[in-house]
This record gives structure tokens, sequence and C-alpha cells, in this order.
């Protein structure tokens, strides 16, 4: 989504066409694959001789040629870092964009189009239409905890890593200081250590039907609500980021990543608030 979002800007930068390469998904094993389809998205799929002509090589050989050596083709454009390049809206079409873009100033001059291209095409029904109404009619805050692949996936551990309980108990505590009466609707994909270490007892809603092709239905049920505590994750970023309402909360962990080494300081949106772990 990030990647779209920037690439999507640029595109709108200087009026023309955005292509997507989706080829990197044919041996994607995490999640669900690619499922920009499930949005009202704005862009065609690149087809491979497309590509070629714009990176010369294949996508991973140039990204490898770039970082060792400095070379490519300057219609291939690789992040140069984790923080906003502010470069970035200087480049000019034909171009190849390659890396994560996860800052929200890629996309800022045109965030109203973006959160109108990134709603669902598929109405809400049955249980989530009912949770959706429930969400408005009281002071409502997502919770979004992700563990699962942060702990058990061996690498995804030591690059993210779980944000730990007292980041959650501390935003909840925010929460509570800064808000009459707190409803919180709980995303996770560890529901029973969600239930056994949060201590959420009162004015809670537990969302634990949607899975697998359907869990993007979580999303779109956490940016329904009005206030948010994510993960470091950008499901639940992009959940927060869409439901943008005046005079929100957002709190999102310090330590994004499991080490310092990325800048992070681009990542977040200026009025959200960083809870120290």
């Amino acid at each position: 989504m990030f990647q779209y979002a920037a690439g999507r800007s640029l595109a709108m930068t200087h009026g023309c066409r955005l292509k997507l390469d989706i080829s990197g998904f044919d041996r994607y094993a995490i999640h669900n694959g690619y499922e920009l389809g499930l949005f009202n998205v704005k862009a065609e799929i690149a087809s491979m001789e497309e590509v070629r002509r714009l990176v010369g090589t294949s996508p991973r050989i140039a990204r490898f040629l770039r970082k060792r050596i400095g070379i490519g083709k300057a219609s291939y454009h690789l992040e140069k870092g984790f923080s906003f390049d502010r470069q970035f809206f200087d480049q000019t079409p034909p171009l190849y964009l390659d890396g994560y873009w996860q800052s929200w100033k890629y996309f800022e001059p045109y965030a109203s189009q973006i959160r109108e291209e990134f709603t669902l095409s598929k109405p809400l029904d049955g249980t989530n239409s009912e949770l959706a109404k429930q969400i408005g009619r009281v002071e409502s805050v997502s919770i979004h905890v992700r563990r699962g692949d942060y702990v058990a996936n061996p690498l995804l551990s030591r690059v993210h890593g779980f944000v730990g309980v007292e980041y959650y108990k501390k935003a909840v505590r925010r929460i509570y200081d800064a808000v009459s009466c707190p409803w919180f609707f709980v995303f996770s994909d560890d529901m029973a250590w969600v239930k056994s270490h949060l201590g959420l007892v009162d004015n809670v809603t537990f969302v634990d039907h949607n899975s697998g092709t359907a869990s993007y239905e979580d999303m779109r049920l956490m940016s329904l609500c009005r206030h948010h505590i994510i993960a470091n994750s950008s499901f639940s970023w992009w959940a927060a980021w869409l439901g943008h309402q005046a005079d929100q909360l957002v709190f999102f962990p310090g330590n994004w990543f499991a080490t310092a080494e990325h800048d992070t300081s681009s990542l977040c949106p200026t009025e959200w608030l960083r809870v120290t772990q």
C-alpha cells in the first residue's frame, strides 16, 4: 500500500499513468499475496517487457548492482533509505520505483485521493456490518496486536519483533486519560495472548472472526474507529491513516524495529503520538 501510494502520488504529480510490477508475488509466501485489487486503485499491471525496458535486467539484479557498485539505468530509482527522500518528487517518468516508501510524506499532497482509492469495492455485510454500526455508536478505540510471525518467524522477530505488553498498557492508560468512556475493539492474530495479558475487561470487543482471505475486513473495521493504538505493522498504520478523523488520537510504538538501524522519524504523521516501550 505504501508503494502504491507513493507511485500514484508521483504519477499524479506528472500527469502520467501508474503501472505495478507484481512479479515478486510469484515467490511471495507471506500473508495473502497481492491484494490491491480489493481496493478501487487506479493502476495497471506492468508486463515483464515494460519492467526490463526501465530496469535493464531483473529488479533483483538491478538492486544488487545499484547497492554494491552504484551502477544502473537512470530510469531505475532505488530508495535511498527508510526515511523520506526530499528529492522524490524531482524524479521524472518514465521511471521504475524500487523500495518500501514507508512515509506519509510521499503521498501527503494527494491524501484525499489516496484515501478514496483505498476504499474497498465489496460492501460490508453480516457480522462486519453489525460491528461497524457498534463502532459508530461508541467512543471507539482500535487496538491491533501483531504477534504471530513477529514471534514465530526468526527473521521477522530480529527485524521487527513484538512491541511488548507494556506498550499497550501505557497506550491504554493514555486513552483513559484523554477519552471519556472509551470502548476498545481489539484485533489480533493471537487473541488468546491478548485476553490473558492486556487486562481489558470492561467495554471491550474482541474481533477474531476475519481470517485468511477475509483479513482485510479487520483493516476496514479498524479504520472506522475513532481512535487507534497501532502495532509496529503497516496493517494497522494504514487503518489509522485511512480512518482519519478530526481530533483523533493515534498511538504508535516508539521502537518500530527491533534495532535502531532505521530512521523512522518520517514514518508517522506529526500529530500521531509516540509511546515508548
